[in-house]
């Protein structure tokens, strides 16, 4: 699954389209054979359903480096689709596997290469718009697939600053959509989804994406994004909201930053080796208070226009059915492992809670509402619900309200049921729940019936949202979507419940400050 275009093309130019419709080939040796738009790939047979890995959606983006993505060359022969393609090129071992600029690769489980039309679940990795791939074994789509009758796609697509690099303040006409490319590679391949998934089963009239933290930031990026209008149908969003996006001048200081530290010019930046690329996305990011350069989507007047959800949701994305989602202990993911935020004293919390907060708040005074609202509580059950409620939950519910605001709704779930391990219900729990996939490597949910009966809970809602529009099933109350005053919520617990305004004392807290996106 190699090689790259020489061609040119428009944008996003399919016009490989026209050289075939998408159907399904005589197998080979059994193995099933899928003829796409772009040539015929052969996948293999797996506990009943038939699994692509590593199909190719988009050219090597090496000779592409920080312009729009451009769709395959068309292939004559049969190739593979047995193993994940690379990752992008990122810090640490988030891939899951070899990386490398050509990346444009998905993955496709379904029950039947045949015209049954299934609904498509498109999931989008996480991992800060920086890290990660669509190979993790949490993203096996194979449960999924069978205990829904759908098809499930995951994929790879370009991070950091090789996706979302603004050079476009820099004079190269080139490289005016830089800012934003790793969202193009998206939309390229949810195009490829819209003219292919027929010959897999699947119904290119109802396709859903899903997508947690990072995926689900991109997701609510997508919906604002004019380029992606009619590409999918349902989203659901996994504790990731993109309220903001970077604006074109932090952009341009977080690119003179990345320039000073490779010392070279965007012209040069084009041919550096991509180590070198990856090693200077370590430095200090000139806006945030501390850690490495963000990258993430620009609002470049060009593919992005407009802030994802400010000042109000996206209307070109009013008619599609949203879940808005979050984890009731997000915190607890990234500031769980330092043993010192799990004995706090009462005098020490405001100064440890203060930089989590992300918000312009006193501290003193965060503290202070949390012992009238929860005087029972410790400092450090204290310093996980405000950390979480002011920075990861507080961007859900501004979704939320300006969905319910616009009259578009959405079903918004928060997920309370806690890992065995004693870390709560921390940021990514609810992605082996959805998947079904608790027992693979980097699940902390166990296998136990209590594990597994929230798990079939959430398939389930998720399954049937991606088929009907909305998350009902036997196995859950009647989910009323959110709307204004009530705030209707699902909480998803060893018995999932409704729940009118849950935490409403700490929302109501934040919401005297306001938000912005932290990195944007």
């Amino acid at each position: 699954m190699h090689g790259h275009t020489t061609r040119r093309g428009a944008m996003f130019g399919l016009g490989a389209a026209a050289l075939a419709t998408p159907a399904v080939a005589k197998p080979r040796h059994s193995a099933p054979v899928v003829a796409t738009a772009y040539g015929r790939v052969r996948g293999a047979h797996h506990d009943g359903l038939l699994v692509f890995k590593g199909v190719r959606y988009g050219a090597d983006t090496g000779p592409l480096r920080f312009q729009p993505p451009q769709p395959p060359t068309p292939w004559r022969d049969i190739r593979d689709a047995l193993a994940h393609g690379p990752g992008c090129p990122q810090r640490g071992q988030g891939a899951d596997g070899p990386t490398g600029e050509d990346c444009l690769f998905l993955n496709v489980w379904t029950p039947g290469a045949d015209a049954a039309r299934r609904p498509v679940m498109v999931y989008i990795h996480g991992g800060a718009y920086s890290a990660g791939s669509g190979s993790s074994p949490l993203y096996d789509g194979a449960r999924l697939a069978a205990r829904g009758n759908v098809v499930v796609v995951t994929l790879n697509h370009r991070l950091g600053a090789l996706g979302y690099l603004s050079l476009a303040r820099f004079g190269e006409p080139r490289f005016a959509d830089s800012g934003n490319v790793g969202q193009l590679d998206l939309i390229l391949a949810l195009r490829w989804v819209r003219d292919n998934i027929a010959a897999f089963g699947g119904d290119p009239g109802k396709v859903m994406v899903f997508g947690q933290s990072g995926g689900g930031a991109k997701i609510a990026t997508l919906m604002a994004m004019p380029a992606a209008r009619g590409l999918f149908h349902r989203a659901a969003t996994m504790s990731g909201q993109q309220v903001t996006a970077s604006g074109p001048l932090n952009a341009e200081r977080r690119a003179r930053t990345f320039l000073d530290a490779l010392k070279a010019t965007p012209d040069q930046l084009a041919a550096l080796p991509v180590e070198q690329l990856v090693e200077a996305m370590a430095a200090r990011d000139p806006i945030l208070p501390s850690g490495s350069l963000y990258f993430g989507p620009v609002l470049d007047d060009r593919s992005l226009a407009r802030h994802p959800f400010w000042p109000d949701a996206p209307p070109q994305s009013a008619d599609i059915p949203m879940i808005i989602g979050n984890t009731r202990d997000e915190t607890r993911a990234f500031l769980g492992d330092d043993e010192r935020n799990h004995r706090l004293t009462w005098e020490e919390l405001p100064a440890r809670l203060g930089p989590e907060l992300r918000v312009d708040i006193s501290p003193e005074t965060v503290v202070a509402e949390y012992r009238a609202l929860y005087p029972d509580w410790s400092p450090s059950q204290v310093f996980f619900a405000a950390s979480t409620a002011s920075r990861s939950w507080r961007a859900a519910v501004i979704e939320a309200e300006a969905r319910a605001r616009q009259g578009s709704g959405a079903f918004v779930y928060q997920l309370d049921w806690r890992a065995p391990n004693g870390a709560g219900a921390p940021h990514t729990l609810d992605i082996p729940l959805v998947f079904g996939t608790l027992d693979a490597p980097g699940s902390i949910t166990g296998t136990a019936a209590d594990a597994t009966a929230v798990s079939d809970a959430m398939q389930d809602a998720f399954i049937a949202f991606a088929r009907h529009g909305r998350p009902d099933h036997a196995g859950i109350p009647a989910w009323a979507p959110y709307d204004l005053p009530a705030r209707q919520t699902m909480i998803f617990d060893a018995a999932p419940r409704m729940t009118d305004d849950p935490r409403g004392g700490e929302r109501e807290l934040f919401a005297r400050v306001p938000y912005i996106q932290p990195g944007t």
